[in-house]
């Protein structure tokens, strides 16, 4: 089924699903399977809890463990899977930090970004797993993490934002937006099939927007 990919990124904002999906993804296509390992950083639930003032050690720990993980993990060969899957990709690290760091802050941060990113493997199709913040707030409280407790509506919109507008500065990668609204693709296996037939079709270079509303069972 995905026969032309052999590196895909499922993305999407905290609480779309993406990492249920990208689990689902590689193990029905026995893919390899690269998760990130955001509860091991110690600055997360501070920040949570005082954004401010933890926003750049948060950032600067996420950048280089996602560098480190995505470096070793593609550039190492797996002989016995084809397909790679990853829930995250390397630009994540700067439509967070938009978000979050202030003004001198973020330009020493985008210098380091910049210098990292050329060397970080380009998926050969970035799915972003697109939810309304009502509904990501939904399912944040629902899976009831304790320090994602202080994430609140305007976080996450501006995180929406920092997506789209990322996603329109680089023409060069395809991204395919899937809009799934409160879609349960974890438990309706109709929705899920649906997903896996848009991110198996080819698409061109830069943003296709898909909309799954009318799959609802």
């Amino acid at each position: 089924m995905f026969e032309e990919k052999e590196f895909i990124v499922i993305e999407g904002n905290i609480g779309a699903g993406k990492t249920t999906l990208a689990r689902m993804v590689a193990d029905d296509f026995n893919a390899r399977l690269i998760l990130e390992t955001f509860e091991d950083n110690p600055f997360l639930p501070k920040f949570y809890h005082d954004r401010e003032r933890y926003a750049f050690p948060v950032e600067l720990s996420f950048l280089a463990a996602r560098y480190k993980q995505l470096k070793d993990e593609i550039q190492d060969k797996d002989l016995f899977h084809s397909l790679t899957i990853a829930d995250y990709h390397f630009l994540k690290s700067l439509i967070f930090a938009k978000e979050t760091l202030s003004g001198d802050e973020f330009r020493l941060y985008r210098q380091l970004f910049d210098i990292i990113y050329e060397m970080v493997p380009v998926p050969d199709l970035y799915v972003y797993i697109h939810r309304p913040v009502d509904t990501l707030l939904k399912f944040i409280a629902k899976r009831g993490r304790d320090y994602e407790r202080e994430i609140d509506a305007e976080y996450l919109k501006g995180l929406q934002d920092g997506y789209f507008r990322f996603f329109k500065e680089h023409p060069d990668m395809k991204i395919l937006i899937i809009n799934v609204e409160d879609l349960d693709f974890e438990n309706n296996k109709q929705v899920y099939r649906s997903l896996l037939d848009l991110i198996a079709e080819e698409y061109p270079k830069g943003i296709t927007y898909r909309n799954m509303i009318g799959n609802k069972q």
